[in-house]
């Protein structure tokens, strides 16, 4: 990240951008949904993007103690990581669903489950576009801005990272090839 204003055309390039991936991540997902690829067994992959999660909430909690403690070069890492963390996530989790059927949840709380499970999927479309302007707000050196908006960002990616954990949880006794 830069401590220094960015050149407008940058900006503008990266706010583009920023919209553009708002839009085309999700689409791309519920498109993907649909494609079944067969002759692939990724079905390893759920407890390794359940953990890809834990992991970044873990990184987010740190990364808020960094940056309370002034350490701003362990958090600008730490939050990078948990974006790299998340990319990764969303390749796994695709490439798990396009080569596998779905997994109907069987357990005896669907009250919990499914509130819980929504709640995950539309932030996990939300948090997008929020994640990223926050950080474009670092990238420029607007940091009051940056905070302001950290307040949102924070508790919903978190709350995506922590919830993608307990759904895995919930839903991996009924997976059929784990």
């Amino acid at each position: 990240m830069s401590t220094t204003s960015q050149r407008p055309e940058k900006v503008k390039n990266a706010k583009r951008l920023i919209i553009t991936l708002s839009i085309v991540i999700p689409v791309a997902v519920a498109i993907l949904f649909k494609v079944k690829i067969p002759g692939y067994d990724l079905t390893f992959l759920p407890p390794f993007y359940a953990g890809i999660n834990g992991l970044t909430a873990i990184l987010l909690i740190i990364a808020l103690i960094a940056i309370k403690n002034k350490k701003v070069d362990l958090h600008q890492l730490l939050i990078q990581s948990s974006l790299f963390l998340s990319v990764l996530f969303l390749v796994c989790y695709v490439a798990y669903h396009i080569t596998s059927d779905s997994t109907e949840y069987k357990g005896e709380l669907p009250g919990l489950y499914f509130p819980l499970l929504i709640s995950h999927i539309i932030l996990s479309v939300v948090v997008i576009p929020i994640v990223l302007f926050t950080y474009l707000f670092a990238w420029q050196g607007d940091y009051v801005r940056h905070k302001k908006w950290t307040r949102f960002a924070f508790p919903i990616w978190l709350y995506v990272a922590i919830s993608g954990v307990i759904v895995y949880f919930m839903i991996s006794p009924f997976y059929t090839n784990l």
